[in-house]
């Protein structure tokens, strides 16, 4: 890890890791949207991450040992970016931002059921959880992007989340 240190501190030092506005949001998004690619992660964000930026960070992120870059073998011009385990022990540390948001700031019921559901699920769900990531990114990484092997917990919280996304778009009856 090669970083400038302010101090000592623990609180201090994970911020200047990932106290930048972006870094969580790309964890967040390969590990609950399952997004591997640089192209999947520069399209479907819902914050709209620029180009240059999303290059910077995911460069940060793999000289921190965040996240993993491999060749995709199905494409030769692409790559697959993996959890490596400091990024997937933070899902508690989601689970407890996500809850904290959904009690304090105007968060949306579709974009808010996965912290709702980790909140309830509690650290066994999260154990679990950390356990299919592990499975996904670090023992099948080309496997788990392609899709041949899924989380069960991811499966379920997407699920929620397409759930109330469908009762949000559709009509009232």
């Amino acid at each position: 890890m090669d970083i400038e240190l302010r101090s000592g501190c623990p609180i201090n030092l994970t911020m200047e890791v990932l106290g930048d506005r972006w870094s969580l949001i790309i964890i967040r998004d390969i590990m609950f949207g399952n997004r591997r690619h640089f192209r999947d992660l520069l399209t479907h964000s819902e914050e709209g991450i620029a180009s240059n930026i999303l290059a910077a960070r995911l460069k940060r992120l793999l000289s921190l040992g965040f996240i993993n870059k491999r060749d995709d073998p199905s494409h030769s011009q692409k790559a697959i970016y993996s959890l490596m385990e400091p990024a997937i022990q933070l899902v508690p540390i989601f689970a407890m931002i996500g809850a904290w948001g959904r009690r304090h700031l105007p968060v949306s019921e579709e974009l808010s059921i996965r912290a709702e559901l980790l909140e309830e699920g509690g650290a066994p769900l999260w154990e679990e959880f950390m356990e299919d990531l592990r499975q996904i990114h670090i023992i099948d990484p080309i496997g788990g992007a392609n899709g041949t092997w899924t989380s069960p917990v991811l499966a379920k919280l997407t699920a929620a989340f397409l759930e109330v996304r469908a009762k949000s778009l559709s009509p009232a009856s």
